[in-house]
């Protein structure tokens, strides 16, 4: 990166006094090309030919200027543009708005930088043969450098940029992601940089990462299991790494409930509400002196102006140690006097402390007890017809302020619902901007431990074009930016694919099975739960596998289609959908190996029927018998999952997924030795035992 001379500048003031604004040969667009977030004012130009490359300078010489200038060098790279110092490389001039070339291009163009812009805000010009960022912050320089680079797009002749005047600011001050690391998955800081990197691509501004027993403390170094936590030093490292992409960490300590992996240590078990549980009882001195001590030392690593104290599903308040206070009291009178004292523990850390709104709004008549300085955060994961206002409107008409808190819907699936989070991001966001909130932590939940967040970035997107877009976004519009826009597909095959997975979970939920939950896919299909399933998915099997099957299919065909990018995502989405095809698979394959036993003992005395009945064995459970089949599909997608888990996570915790992929495939392998074994007693004997004795429900079970 490069800066241009005092006389080149001096001749491009000179150029924009007298020369009105250029257009390229290329004919402008007739309508704005896929972004995200899209932008408030988009005005089309003919497009820029960068076959020949670029060169980014920036006037100004500023530390975290050039920063993003190298980050947009690094992105257009990616996209096929190449770096130049060719006369005929198109010039990009990352300006702030105080420089004698952005005032002329700003006064060329009429535009300007208001006080709504100026925080995050950013003016893009594109002429003949140059680009201009303007904006009055080095975020807003950044977050224009992020549009830049998705404005480059293939061309017939090579690379292209497409023109434009874009004027654009964010409608919410604060939009992060809040990461669950503490079910299961924790990630690896490198996964965590790259998290960074991409939450910052599209213009998200917070990471929330989420502990209960996963951040490593001096003070209370139990809870947190060696290479199964985060260390102050990776937390360090990772503050510094997010800074330069304007990314503000908010660590989440969850500080009254959800510590059942903290309170199982006997050191702490007197501090829990009741043996073995999940609540701290507030009436214990040990229990806000462990409070102190983890937020001190949490203030040391993350020192944002945010921290998250959690205090959310309180349920088991009130059922031990502080039963006689909850009765004497109320439950809502107990949990905020607690919330109060935290508070006031808190105060010498000078930190605005967000809490989970789900229990004080509980006791709305209470809340206005609630230190004004606090940050309520408003959640609810399911669409709301009605809106979202009880979840906002008792902390807003407190004078409160609010954050809301939509999901990605990705817990306990064996891929994510985006039906259900996008239509719930989408109402939840735009409720929240209505009344005024400020902020938006989009979730990702691994309640099970068997979340993969490679899966998620087609919820967190929406996420971050909702938070950043003012109203209602368009989830039509997002559907169609998404491919192209995340990994450079311009073939629609990606956003095929995805809908073609949003499809079968439809299909699944018509069925009356909500969608491809995780526990469908570990469920034995020959247990009294599995036959319940059983009737409900066999009327959709094969249209719910054809779905699955043809997002596998267009995710192929895309790769053979050229390079794309965050190819790690669509191994992602590639073993969601062979998950959900084997999870149906599973099913069929069960309910033939039953059925076609069954019809083998109970008319093992036709003749028609017992004469092939060793073949009809041996293709239940011989080689390529259906059995093996199972088993094969287990195996196999136990190696994909690991291999997966691998490109985010440690291995700590992964065990425990895999031992389950271990069990069910080890179940079909029993189940098969012992059809092979009614098999030769057939062959010995020729009779068979009953169904029961092999496990195989009878034909009653099955309607």
């Amino acid at each position: 990166m490069t800066r241009p001379s005092l006389a080149s500048i001096a001749l491009l003031f000179l150029v924009g006094l007298f020369v009105p604004p250029l257009v390229a040969q290329a004919a402008a667009a007739d309508a704005r090309p896929p972004l995200i977030p899209q932008p408030r004012e988009f005005t089309p130009r003919g497009n820029l030919s960068v076959a020949a490359g670029v060169r980014i300078l920036v006037p100004g010489g500023n530390a975290q200027d050039r920063f993003a200038a190298e980050n947009l060098q690094a992105g257009l790279e990616a996209r096929g543009v190449p770096a130049s110092h060719s006369p005929s490389a198109v010039r990009i001039y990352l300006l702030r708005d105080n420089s004698m070339l952005a005032r002329v291009v700003l006064r060329r163009e009429h535009e300007t930088l208001d006080r709504a812009m100026s925080p995050e805000g950013y003016v893009l010009v594109t002429e003949r043969r140059e680009v201009f960022v303007v904006a009055h912050t080095a975020a807003g320089i950044f977050y224009g450098a992020q549009t830049l680079q998705q404005l480059a797009r293939p061309g017939g002749d090579g690379p292209i940029l497409q023109g434009a005047v874009i004027c654009d600011w964010p409608a919410m001050r604060w939009r992060g992601v809040h990461d669950d690391l503490s079910r299961g998955p924790v990630p690896t800081l490198a996964f965590q940089e790259r998290q960074i990197r991409t939450f910052a691509a599209y213009k998200l501004n917070v990471y929330s990462p989420y502990f209960e027993n996963t951040m490593q403390y001096a003070s209370n170094p139990l809870p947190a299991l060696p290479d199964g936590s985060i260390s102050a030093e990776d937390a360090k490292t990772l503050v510094r790494y997010a800074r330069r992409y304007h990314v503000t960490i908010i660590p989440e300590q969850e500080a009254i409930g959800h510590l059942h992996k903290v309170l199982l240590w006997q050191k702490y078990a007197p501090l829990a509400e009741i043996p073995n549980g999940a609540v701290l009882a507030p009436g214990q001195p040990g229990s806000l002196q462990m409070i102190v001590q983890d937020f001190d030392e949490l203030a040391g690593i993350y020192p944002g102006p945010f921290l998250h104290i959690g205090a959310d599903e309180t349920f088991e308040l009130g059922q031990g140690q502080t039963a006689e206070a909850v009765q004497q009291h109320g439950r809502g009178t107990v949990y905020i006097n607690y919330l109060l004292r935290i508070h006031q523990a808190l105060v010498p850390l000078h930190r605005r402390l967000l809490f989970w709104g789900d229990m004080a709004m509980n006791s709305p008549e209470l809340v206005p007890e609630l230190p004004h300085d606090m940050i309520a955060v408003a959640w609810e994961y399911d669409p709301e017809p009605d809106g979202y206002a009880r979840w906002i409107d008792p902390y807003t008409q407190a004078g409160i302020e609010t954050w809301v808190s939509p999901g990605v819907s990705n817990w306990r699936r064996v891929w994510p619902n985006f039906d259900l989070s996008l239509r719930n991001i989408q109402g939840f966001v735009a409720d929240g901007q209505q009344a005024g909130c400020p902020g938006m932590l989009n979730t990702v939940w691994d309640d099970d431990g068997e979340g993969l967040f490679l899966q998620d970035w087609y919820g967190v997107l929406f996420g971050a074009a909702a938070a950043w877009q003012p109203g209602t976004s368009s989830i039509p519009e997002f559907a169609h930016d998404f491919g192209p826009v995340f990994h450079g597909d311009e073939s629609g095959d990606i956003n095929e694919a995805q809908q073609a997975l949003i499809d079968a979970q439809e299909t699944l939920e018509r069925a009356g099975l909500g969608d491809a939950l995780d526990e469908y896919f570990w469920v034995d299909p020959w247990s009294e739960e599995g036959q319940e399933v059983t009737t409900k998915i066999r009327p959709v099997s094969a249209e719910v596998r054809l779905d699955a099957e043809r997002a596998l299919t267009l995710l192929m065909e895309a790769h053979a289609a050229g390079h794309l990018r965050h190819q790690e995502a669509l191994s992602a989405m590639d073993l969601g959908a062979r998950r959900i095809d084997f999870l149906v698979l599973k099913f069929q394959l069960a309910d033939q190996i039953a059925d076609s036993y069954r019809r083998l003992y109970y008319e093992q005395k036709i003749p028609a029927i017992s004469e092939h009945t060793s073949r009809d064995l041996w293709n239940i459970s011989g080689v390529n018998g259906l059995c093996e089949d199972l088993c094969d599909g287990y195996n196999y997608l136990r190696s994909r999952y690991s291999a997966v888990w691998l490109m985010e996570n440690r291995p700590y915790w992964l065990n425990n997924v895999t031992d389950r992929y271990d069990a069910a495939a080890l179940l079909w392998i029993r189940r098969g030795n012992r059809l092979n074994a009614a098999r030769e007693e057939w062959e010995e004997h020729h009779t068979l035992p009953p169904p029961q004795q092999i496990g195989i429900p009878s034909a009653s079970a099955i309607p």
